[in-house]
């Protein structure tokens, strides 16, 4: 498992490089001057990537910072389409279909390429920021006092490409919506926290209307979980760590801790230590959907997860498909109800293709 990462994350994106760079080479009618510029353009754009990865932004002013990490990690999802384009031509060339001088010093051909890309990605950026309003219906056996409404959000990556300013846009939209109670199943953090800190960012929490209960991420470990943990706290969140909260006697919030610790406890045990509520309507918050049929045994009724993203852009949301039991949407086993949340916000470039930023608004009846 250890060597296939490393060949995603390391050979694969070398050999794409060297693929783009002989095709742009063979492409553009510029002088060799020009092709290397661009083509070493596009390369250190590539690594701009890695040392978002690293962290090392956290030591550049912020608005710079900011392009910085726009810049790399949108360089990746650039690249991936254009591979795909060239691949086409290539296979197009094998088959006959594709004359030589399409793809050989043909500005026509450059253009049209910039062109399509362009659009693409302009109409993946307009996608993305478009929220989009997910109403889910969840029906109770066991008695409740009253009618709910839960606004649930995954996946929000507030730092250098998600700033505060974007976020008060969601805080308008979430308390529009006049819930009970707000459920976020982890990443609230993208990496750093940093700009996090640097913006008050936990004050923009304390605008929210109504209670946050949430569990934490992949992501909230990777900025430093002590951190991460102590930004819940200043922003007012109930952050649950294999633990849960209890809503009018009814309803119990059981927040899983982050498949990352591989210490975690089973859901299982922590259904288990909540019978001394008399039939509560149990949810569970769990960043990763993995092993869903273990909520279903533990007689879970409702499960919210994220982390998938639906693999933010097409073809990426075909593997995601393949890898998950559910990787986005609604989904029931037994009498245990799921949704996978594509996520709010997002990773890297702020690009949706074939998949959508969304938020639900759920009644619980």
């Amino acid at each position: 498992m250890k060597y296939m990462w490393m060949i995603v994350f390391w050979v694969l994106p070398l050999v794409a490089i060297v693929y783009l760079a002989w095709h742009i080479w063979m492409i553009l009618p510029f002088s060799g001057w020009w092709k290397t510029a661009i083509i070493v353009l596009g390369v250190c754009s590539f690594l701009l990537l890695f040392l978002s990865v690293a962290r090392k932004f956290d030591t550049l002013p912020l608005s710079l910072a900011q392009w910085s990490y726009e810049i790399g990690t949108s360089s990746i999802m650039v690249m991936l389409y254009l591979v795909m384009l060239f691949l086409v031509l290539d296979l197009g060339r094998l088959m006959h279909l594709v004359p030589r001088s399409l793809v050989y010093h043909n500005w026509q051909s450059a253009l049209a390429i910039f062109v399509m890309i362009f659009g693409i990605f302009l109409y993946g950026n307009l996608h993305y920021k478009n929220k989009v309003r997910v109403p889910l219906e969840l029906k109770s056996s066991k008695p409740l006092p009253r009618e709910y409404r839960a606004v649930m959000l995954s996946d929000l990556h507030l730092g250098y490409h998600n700033p505060r300013q974007e976020f008060a846009r969601w805080v308008d939209m979430i308390n529009a919506e006049k819930p009970d109670f707000i459920l976020v199943a982890g990443d609230i953090i993208d990496g750093s926290m940093r700009p996090l800190l640097e913006e008050k960012m936990a004050e923009e929490f304390h605008r929210l209307k109504a209670p946050v209960y949430a569990c934490l991420g992949n992501h909230e470990y990777y900025a430093g979980e002590p951190r991460a943990q102590q930004f819940y706290k200043d922003a007012g969140i109930h952050l649950l760590i294999d633990e849960a909260a209890t809503i009018d006697s009814s309803i119990v919030i059981v927040g899983r801790d982050d498949r990352t610790n591989m210490r975690r406890k089973p859901v299982k045990d922590l259904v288990n230590g909540l019978m001394n509520v008399q039939s509560p309507y149990i949810i569970v918050l769990d960043h990763q959907p993995y092993n869903l049929d273990r909520s279903e045994a533990a007689g879970v009724d409702f499960q919210l997860s994220g982390h998938t993203h639906r693999g933010q852009v097409w073809p990426i949301s075909w593997i995601t498909d393949h890898i998950y039991e559910c990787s986005w949407g609604s989904h029931q086993r037994g009498s245990t109800q799921y949704y996978v949340s594509s996520g709010i916000g997002i990773w890297g470039g702020k690009f949706r293709i074939g998949t959508q930023s969304e938020y639900v608004v759920a009644t619980i009846r």
